[in-house]
């Protein structure tokens, strides 16, 4: 039989690993053949887990795709997989949809989800009283369930929307618990006791999970982590229960380090474009530095940055085979290092969905360096990739790299630091709620 409330439906989600749920209201347009709607933005692709994401241009119309791995739970509890789920990035627009989420699935509510003919619409394409929860798993697996017009889950979920009880993400519905606000208490609870406890000596957790001392000058971050009891690990996504942490001493901060993908740099590697496009500091080093800006030529390196496909006006991307490209004016058409738009959306919206900068002091006690994590923490929330490129377009997010090459004795040594970094002044341009909590 159907849950018959809301929190037996949790009880039975949580059971299965759910760390959050959020809700949709369905309306008639929602079915297996339109897809179901996810927003207007690529805010949707920042609140689910998804795969590597791909580009498709068949026609007329281009997208990106990313794998969803999605289970339906059906009325009884039973758990089943939907193998061919996908979210659908349509640029053009732009919106995003969730396709595929009946394919191979036994227990998928097919008949709940085909297509209203025309001439029995009886909604105008406003909600009808379907409601499509979705809960994300630790490991990366929505867990799916729907609860069908008039039964007493989707009535109850109608009675908290109307009351106030839960909170507007995008197209969804934060259910009061399981939900990101809990993260975000856990964060600031935790915060809060590493802010009162004053300074902390550098340290750095292995990946064992074991904790040692840290000597070298870049400690604060290190520290924080370990103090949240992180893992050093090269996973894009958030730090701490949807989270990510920044730590940062600087009027500059540093939002991402991926490596180009495209171009000279991703075909000869690090080393050749340094020394191709560096300055040599003495015969045996040289750095590529410099703060390079949409459509301003750096004068360190005499390179320029573009963004291929961008629509800045409309804030969105019209080349799915676009990307963030470094280039010399002289030669503009050849790419000398380059991001492309479908790996980057993959990196920005799983990683940086939620934000927490940390400012800190620090100062030197012996052999180590020692950190105290300040007030106000500033929390950025609800990001999309547009944000992140149209401050990239106006010159606030710069591309700031310090990468550097060193031949000893015939040995090179290549330290490749791409890094995209903004002034602490200006992170709210890349968020749509930010603002600062007193610990």
């Amino acid at each position: 039989m159907p849950f018959p409330t809301i929190d037996d439906l949790i009880g039975r989600l949580k059971e299965l690993g759910a760390t959050q749920v959020i809700s949709k209201p369905l309306s008639e347009n929602d079915n297996s053949k339109q897809q179901i709607y996810l927003g207007k933005s690529m805010q949707a692709l920042s609140v689910l887990p998804y795969g590597e994401v791909t580009t498709s241009a068949a026609g007329k119309t281009q997208t990106f795709k990313a794998a969803l791995r999605l289970r339906w739970i059906d009325a009884d509890g039973h758990v089943a997989d939907a193998l061919g789920a996908q979210l659908i990035l349509y640029p053009k627009y732009p919106e995003v949809r969730l396709s595929g989420f009946l394919r191979g699935c036994p227990i998928a509510p097919a008949e709940q989800l085909r297509p209203v003919p025309g001439g029995q619409r009886r909604f105008n394409n406003g909600p009808d009283g379907r409601v499509l929860f979705l809960a994300t798993t630790a490991d990366g697996t929505v867990l799916a369930y729907l609860a069908t017009a008039g039964s007493a889950v989707a009535r109850e979920f109608v009675r908290l929307m109307r009351g106030g009880t839960l909170q507007a993400l995008g197209v969804f519905w934060q259910l009061p618990v399981l939900s990101a606000h809990a993260g975000r208490v856990a964060l600031l609870a935790r915060l809060r006791l590493i802010h009162h406890a004053g300074w902390h000596r550098s340290r750095r957790m292995r990946s064992d999970g074991s904790v040692c001392a840290y000597t070298a000058r870049n400690g604060g971050g290190y520290t924080l982590e370990a103090l949240f009891n992180i893992r050093p690990n090269a996973h894009a996504a958030p730090d701490f229960m949807g989270w990510e942490l920044k730590a940062i001493a600087r009027s500059r901060v540093t939002l991402m380090t991926p490596e180009p993908d495209t171009g000279f740099y991703a075909v000869r590697g690090a080393g050749d474009f340094v020394r191709k496009f560096g300055r040599p500091v003495n015969r045996t080093t040289f750095y590529f530095t410099g703060a390079h800006r949409v459509g301003r030529r750096c004068s360190g390196t005499g390179l320029e940055l573009r963004l291929r496909g961008f629509d800045v006006q409309g804030g969105k991307i019209t080349q799915v085979d676009g990307g963030i490209e470094l280039f010399d004016p002289a030669q503009p058409g050849a790419v000398l290092a380059g991001w492309s738009y479908s790996r980057l959306i993959g990196h920005w919206g799983s990683k940086h969905a939620s934000a927490a900068y940390v400012s800190y002091a620090s100062r030197v006690a012996g052999v180590l360096y020692e950190y105290r994590y300040l007030s106000p923490v500033q929390l950025g929330e609800q990001t999309d990739f547009s944000l992140f490129l149209t401050s990239l377009a106006e010159g606030s997010v710069v591309f700031d790299p310090g990468s550097k090459v060193t031949s000893v004795d015939g040995v090179s040594r290549v330290k490749a630091r791409s890094q995209f970094r903004v002034p602490r002044t200006c992170l709210s341009s890349l968020y749509r709620t930010f603002g600062s909590v007193t610990l």
